[in-house]
């Protein structure tokens, strides 16, 4: 109303552009000049004229009145779905082979997304995106995966990921084209923690091959089981992006024969958060960035 004033020269005018009284005006002035503890106005005859105090706040109203302007602006920009905050938690390799650059993009096609990035093993993902903690969740499918008739989610298949096997460079099988998991039956294995979904596809895998792996030692790091590998610690099956070719060391990978395991990774959100435009706009690059990736052993 002080702007008004000072705009317009008189409390009938600003009350005009303000479409209020007169009187309402005069009264919330009176009140502010109170709150102040100042005298912002004074009166010549009919008119009522800023004084230095006034026009001193008059400097710090257009402030807070910009700052207002640029926070309506903000909250009507969120709910229209163009900007806001997202929390996404995936594992190591889909950080790296996926939300990366995926982020890249968005940062291009989606400016006003805020995108927040956890760091969770592939079977925590759901239970954080179930417990409200984040609102995109990239997992891995594995036993105990929420079903795909589960009504609070909505899933997208992302890729599917053949193992491979890591080898030690001394090892029988190193020097052949393709492995048969049953060449591996008397070996020590490093596998990734129990647990671990990477974990339950790999002992799925052996028991389908007839055999348990008798697992010596145990990292959810990849980059540790190769070392251990090449270290001559037992052998290993991991997915083929896991690790590259600067992670291996000494140890060599070489392909399984079919069937071979597959790591399943899809993306999940909360049923009622797929259509959100942010929600859908990172849905869709995960996808499309997916699709790029070399998937081939």
């Amino acid at each position: 109303m002080l702007r008004a004033l000072a705009d317009h020269g008189t409390v009938t005018a600003a009350a005009e552009v303000l479409h209020l009284t007169p009187s309402a005006v005069s009264q919330q002035l009176a009140a502010l000049e109170s709150e102040v503890g100042q005298e912002l106005l004074e009166r010549r005859g009919r008119r009522v004229a800023i004084t230095s105090a006034g026009r001193l706040l008059l400097t710090h109203a257009d402030a807070i009145l910009t700052e207002v302007e640029r926070a309506e602006d903000a909250m009507r920009l969120y709910a229209d779905g163009t900007t806001g905050e997202v929390r996404v938690a995936a594992f190591a390799t889909a950080i790296s082979l996926l939300v990366a650059p995926a982020l890249a993009r968005l940062r291009a096609t989606t400016p006003g997304l805020s995108l927040v990035v956890r760091d969770v093993e592939g079977h925590q993902g759901i239970t954080q995106l179930l417990d409200g903690e984040v609102d995109v969740a990239i997992a891995v499918e594995h036993r105990g995966s929420p079903g795909l008739d589960d009504s609070r989610l909505t899933r997208i298949p992302l890729y599917a990921e053949p193992f491979v096997a890591v080898l030690p460079s001394a090892h029988p099988c190193a020097g052949v084209e393709n492995v048969a998991l049953t060449a591996l039956s008397d070996d020590d294995w490093v596998s990734t923690s129990a647990g671990n979904p990477i974990r339950d596809v790999v002992l799925l895998a052996c028991e389908q091959a007839g055999f348990r792996p008798r697992i010596r030692h145990n990292s959810d790091d990849f980059r540790a089981v190769a070392a251990l590998v090449a270290a001559g610690a037992g052998v290993s099956l991991v997915p083929h992006l896991a690790l590259r070719a600067s992670d291996i060391g000494t140890a060599v990978i070489r392909p399984i024969t079919a069937p071979a395991p597959v790591r399943r990774v899809f993306v999940a959100v909360r049923t009622g958060r797929a259509d959100h435009p942010l929600i859908a706009a990172i849905l869709k690059t995960f996808e499309e960035t997916a699709a790029e990736l070399p998937l081939g052993p």
